[in-house]
């Protein structure tokens, strides 16, 4: 039996991102991943009026004369949700944790999917896989999702970008559009994002706090490292510290976008202090006008 308390806050989420599917993102969600639901089909002579972005041009070196490929869409997309239920997740300098903001996105995503009548899937992951939920369509599905998300208690503290990406390839064998929801600190995992992102269209979803960036000047603080159980003290009424602390976050964040960038990925920079769903909105905006380009 599922308690009560857990059910009235899966049916807010639920209220609050069918708000924001309806309300905000109708036709966004399709238009951009339009492409990850088109399929290779064949190859064929050029005839007049064909599209010339479609030209296969090593085909057409070899014989000739132009060649374009032909695609199929497909009847229905899978959207793979990759959640890292990170130690960290229960950080938070305001008054929501990275975890909840997490969580929220997650469900705000599949709504989108089942809106759209595509599959939804879940894989909650730290240095190992914790829970995998396969992708199906349905309400009753996506509210189980949103439970998984918010209420899941994992048994590890660790993360390992590299293996959730791994095991999704082993699960998922045909293209899916996947989420992949971190704050990413971990080691180099550029090689296992370009892997997967050979098969998969995959996106990195950034959780980020404000206290990540930028120290507040409040004297004497005692911080602790979630993800390796360490604490420790420091001043930041002190303009250097504060400076070096802004100046080596700002390097972390610097190299994390570079890894994307190395992998192809796109990034969607969710902060909790601002509302998620005006970053997703930037991000659908800017995905569709790059692909009419």
């Amino acid at each position: 039996m599922i308690p009560k308390e857990i059910v009235r806050n899966v049916r807010h989420i639920q209220i609050i991102t069918t708000r924001a599917v309806t309300n905000v993102f109708a036709g966004e969600y399709r238009s951009v991943f339009k492409g990850s639901g088109i399929e290779f089909n064949e190859v064929r002579e050029y005839l007049p009026g064909d599209d010339i972005r479609t030209i296969d041009w090593n085909v057409t070196a070899r014989m000739d004369k132009p060649y374009i490929k032909e695609f199929v869409e497909e009847r229905e997309m899978t959207v793979m949700l990759l959640l890292d239920i990170f130690g960290s997740s229960t950080f938070g300098s305001l008054a929501r944790l990275k975890g909840q903001v997490a969580a929220e996105h997650c469900s705000l995503l599949a709504f989108s999917a089942i809106t759209n009548k595509d599959k939804v899937g879940l894989i909650l992951f730290t240095d190992k896989i914790e829970k995998f939920v396969p992708p199906r369509k349905g309400m009753s599905h996506v509210l189980r999702v949103i439970r998984e998300a918010l209420y899941f208690s994992p048994a590890s503290k660790g993360t390992s970008i590299a293996g959730a990406l791994e095991y999704l390839s082993k699960v998922m064998h045909r293209k899916t559009i996947t989420f992949i929801i971190s704050d990413f600190y971990d080691k180099d995992f550029t090689n296992a994002l370009t892997v997967a992102n050979k098969r998969h269209d995959v996106i990195a979803v950034t959780i980020t706090d404000p206290l990540e960036r930028e120290l507040p000047n409040a004297g004497l603080m005692s911080l602790y490292d979630s993800e390796t159980g360490k604490e420790f003290v420091v001043d930041s009424s002190s303009a250097g510290i504060r400076a070096a602390f802004k100046k080596n976050a700002a390097e972390r964040f610097l190299r994390r976008q570079a890894m994307f960038n190395a992998a192809n990925v796109d990034n969607i920079d969710i902060r909790t202090d601002v509302p998620y769903t005006r970053s997703l909105y930037t991000f659908f905006k800017y995905r569709a006008r790059r692909m009419r380009q």
